[in-house]
């Protein structure tokens, strides 16, 4: 069993619309949503939820007024100034408080309790392209990488058990925590690029972080031909850097056209871009095998 994700460097480069259209392309797979921050791959999907799960990804203080003698040592230690008095006793303000439990451990009175935080949730869900797993993080709320962990986790299982082939995963972009738990383990990583400054600046960095975990590496130029000259310099830094270029991808309006309906791409449209995006996932599968 394989495991493939495609990241980007930054957002909006089209690594969603991607990964969609490898779904509907491939035969026994398992797909993993793990842009857990902003997860948009069912839009395409359209999955049916089967096991919905509460995610628990931290703890917060919360104070036993009964119990409290307002000592004001809890506040003498919160570094976070989560912790304050009022005229009724100790206040702890569960947006500030960040469930270090250093409050907890030093009241004297045993007021402080440490309460589990509901932060998401998670889902096993039917798509006609195969098992999805995907999850949706509160607002504001924190451990992503956890989150993309148990997506992960769950994925696997599944492969194994109806014994897939591959797992497909929709990773987020950037180089932070949750692209990390996306990537470690896998047996290739796909970057989605655009032909634009940033791009490459962010396609570079998410390639040595990539390079750091010894991944193997595949870029993607979407949108290719609005800007000839950067994707010359992209393609010369794949091949002075080692880094398997697996295809260009053309601008074209009927991608857009596709998402506004919800649609995936290589469904409804036959055209060049279609055969492009096949020649990319060929190129993958070959390599994969």
């Amino acid at each position: 069993m394989k495991q493939m994700v495609v990241i980007s460097g930054k957002g909006g480069t089209g690594k969603t619309v991607l990964t969609a259209s490898f779904a509907a392309m491939t035969k026994n797979a398992v797909i993993a949503d793990c842009d857990v921050d902003a997860a948009d791959l069912y839009i395409l999907l359209h999955p049916e939820v089967k096991e919905r799960h509460n995610f628990s990804g931290g703890k917060t203080a919360v104070v036993n007024m009964d119990k409290c003698s307002q000592c004001a040592k809890c506040i003498e230690v919160c570094r976070f100034n989560a912790i304050r008095k009022n005229g009724k006793g100790v206040i702890i303000d569960p947006i500030s408080c960040e469930g270090c439990a250093v409050c907890f451990y030093v009241c004297p009175e045993g007021a402080i309790r440490m309460e589990e935080n509901l932060s998401g949730e998670w889902f096993i869900s039917d798509t006609k392209y195969g098992p999805f797993v995907h999850a949706k993080l509160g607002v504001a709320s924190e451990n992503s990488g956890k989150l993309v962990t148990i997506v992960r986790q769950s994925a696997k299982l599944i492969a194994e058990k109806e014994n897939r082939e591959m797992i497909i995963i929709d990773g987020p972009p950037g180089i932070g925590c949750p692209v990390i738990s996306s990537i470690t383990g896998t047996d290739a990583v796909l970057v989605v690029t655009e032909p634009t400054l940033s791009g490459v600046h962010d396609m570079v960095r998410v390639i040595e972080l990539a390079g750091h975990f010894k991944i193997r590496t595949f870029v993607v130029i979407n949108k290719y031909d609005l800007n000839t000259e950067m994707t010359e310099k992209i393609e010369d830094y794949c091949q002075k850097n080692g880094i398997d270029l697996a295809g260009k991808i053309m601008y074209d309006v009927r991608v857009t056209k596709a998402i506004v309906n919800r649609k995936i791409v290589v469904e409804c449209s036959d055209g060049e871009i279609t055969q492009q995006i096949k020649s990319v996932w060929e190129v993958l599968q070959n390599e994969l095998k």
